[in-house]
């Protein structure tokens, strides 16, 4: 078996089941993986369904398995494997490893094939205390547990989220995997309110070890009227006061002061 590592230096050439990311996706995580087509959490700020070219009634149905995804996952693995590459995978970009069907579920046998061929995990989800039941699997040392959060207020989420956990559900869930001794952060992208985002690091500082800060780009009437240069500011500010570590993705770069620290990968694991 011929291996050919990509000039990243962490991907295999030819594999895509283990992937490195491109653009807005490759500032959140090297590599990733995705199980699924669909989600369930009708996120109505969702880039994915444009994508993978899916309706999005159908994309908002609900989450289903790729098909054989564990066979060809299991051969990227291995490949990883003989490369020697432990990188941490993501899943997910195009759907939510907690999402709301239990039946259409392989995240749990995804996160450990790729734990057992050397490689470490970190889910990203809105999935809240679903996750919970995947916590037992989590390496302090190792792997990392994230969410995005787009606001405190229940009604708002509802709004924009209809179908994930309440913001309260996902900032208790980073707590309990934070006491788990398990390295957490949290997305703050979409901003679809720049008050609800700083709050939201005020509410969850004390548990959560990084923040990943974006804005909002697929939501014209955010887009094009939010002060994004002040909310850099008074973001960054708080995050500095807080001692927080933090990433400002590349739309909100602009806006940072010349020769600001804002390294893309940090060590997520403790």
């Amino acid at each position: 078996m011929t291996i050919e590592i990509n000039p990243d230096g962490v991907s295999i050439k030819g594999c895509s089941f283990i992937y490195p990311p491109r653009g807005q996706a490759g500032e959140y995580s090297a590599l990733a993986a995705n199980p699924y087509r669909g989600c369930g959490h009708k996120c109505a700020y969702c880039y994915v369904p444009n994508v993978t070219k899916q309706d999005r009634q159908e994309f908002n149905a609900g989450a289903i398995v790729r098909n054989d995804y564990l066979k060809h996952l299991l051969k990227d693995a291995k490949k990883y494997k003989a490369a020697g590459i432990t990188e941490q995978v993501m899943i997910s970009f195009t759907s939510d490893p907690y999402h709301p069907d239990p039946t259409q579920n392989v995240t749990r046998a995804a996160f450990t094939m790729m734990q057992d061929h050397g490689l470490a995990i970190c889910a990203l989800t809105k999935g809240g205390s679903r996750a919970l039941q995947d916590l037992d699997i989590f390496r302090p040392k190792r792997d990392a547990f994230a969410s995005t959060l787009t606001a405190l207020d229940d009604n708002f989420s509802r709004k924009w989220e209809a179908g994930a956990a309440l913001p309260g559900d996902r900032i208790a869930t980073l707590e309990k995997f934070s006491k788990a001794g398990i390295f957490t952060w949290v997305s703050l992208e979409p901003t679809l309110s720049t008050e609800a985002s700083l709050a939201i690091v005020d509410r969850t500082h004390e548990f959560v070890d990084l923040y990943k800060v974006g804005r909002a780009n697929y939501v014209p009437t955010i887009t094009k009227v939010t002060d994004w240069k002040t909310y850099t500011h008074r973001m960054i500010e708080k995050l500095q006061r807080l001692g927080k570590l933090h990433y400002i993705k590349q739309d909100l770069q602009p806006y940072l002061p010349r020769g600001y620290h804002n390294p893309l990968r940090v060590p997520q694991h403790h």
